[in-house]
């Protein structure tokens, strides 16, 4: 039978709690759920008020991937949702509110992944990021310059950049900004990644042309159009290992001479959180908010 929890004083059906999702560690989709109860008050923040994506994997990383972005069928009829604008037409989204929601996606198999924006001011963004993704040989130790880079050209214009792990190959860039048209954010952005360009040419690319990629890093500044969604900060990742998209500190980054390094799996986050809290909290108060030049 499949057991039957109760979250915030919702019943949920939480199943095949002994299935291994990633067979390179053996991590189960109980200790998935489990992550994701024991992380709720970090992760819930960053979750709230924007309209989730989901990538799920059902099976695991080796088994179908897929995006999810309307509501999926079978929803509880406590989970939030609301109308979305979107550019083939307003769609009903999830939004991920509480513990009992949270839950309830996380028996799904999920990454999260929201945008720039909140539902009451769809298309104004109020963060600005940068996926910076590394091309093979080029791994996140150039990530890590790239970003050292950008965090000094931000600091220029007076907004405070924070790093995080993608949970993948490389690491994301995030700040606080007054909310402003996400079309003036996505210009900003890829202003600023032509400028890395120019200032490191033999590391850096602001185009999306695979041929060009190998050995350097690209600095994705199309995620912040209101139609992008980045990968939200703690979300586990479809990925090898149950790694994890973490807050890192600007200390770590100076410092990382490998990959592994900036690798941050579920069992590594407790202790993370213990020691620093959330390092992208200042993403989610009116302390240290930038302004669009």
């Amino acid at each position: 039978m499949t057991p039957i929890t109760e979250v915030e004083g919702r019943r949920l059906a939480l199943s095949n709690l002994e299935k291994v999702l990633y067979p390179a560690t053996g991590f189960t989709k109980g200790e998935l759920l489990h992550y994701y109860a024991t992380t709720a008050e970090f992760l819930l923040p960053h979750l709230r008020d924007r309209p989730v994506s989901f990538l799920r994997y059902p099976d695991g990383p080796d088994g179908q991937v897929f995006f999810a972005k309307n509501v999926p069928p079978g929803t509880p009829d406590w989970v939030t949702t609301a109308e979305v604008p979107r550019v083939e037409g307003p769609a009903r989204m999830v939004f991920v509110q509480d513990l009992a929601s949270l839950m309830w996606a996380a028996n799904l198999v999920t990454e999260f992944h929201t945008p720039q924006w909140v539902i009451g001011a769809p298309g104004e963004a109020d963060r600005l990021v940068f996926d910076l993704d590394p091309g093979s040989p080029a791994t996140v130790v150039d990530c890590c310059e790239v970003a050292l880079w950008l965090r000094e050209r931000l600091a220029a214009d007076g907004i405070e950049a924070y790093a995080k792990t993608s949970g993948s190959k490389g690491l994301h860039l995030a700040a606080a900004i007054r909310p402003a048209p996400s079309e003036e954010a996505t210009e900003y952005a890829k202003e600023l990644a032509v400028e890395a360009e120019k200032a490191m040419p033999r590391l850096v690319l602001h185009r999306m042309t695979k041929s060009l990629r190998p050995g350097k890093v690209f600095v994705d500044w199309s995620q912040n159009a209101a139609r992008k969604t980045t990968a939200t900060p703690y979300t586990l990742r479809a990925r090898r290992e149950p790694a994890v998209s973490a807050p890192v500190t600007w200390e770590e980054v100076a410092e990382c001479r490998s990959p592994a390094a900036l690798t941050v799996l579920a069992s590594d986050l407790a202790p993370r959180l213990q020691d620093y809290g959330d390092l992208f909290a200042a993403l989610l108060g009116p302390e240290g908010v930038g302004r669009l030049p």
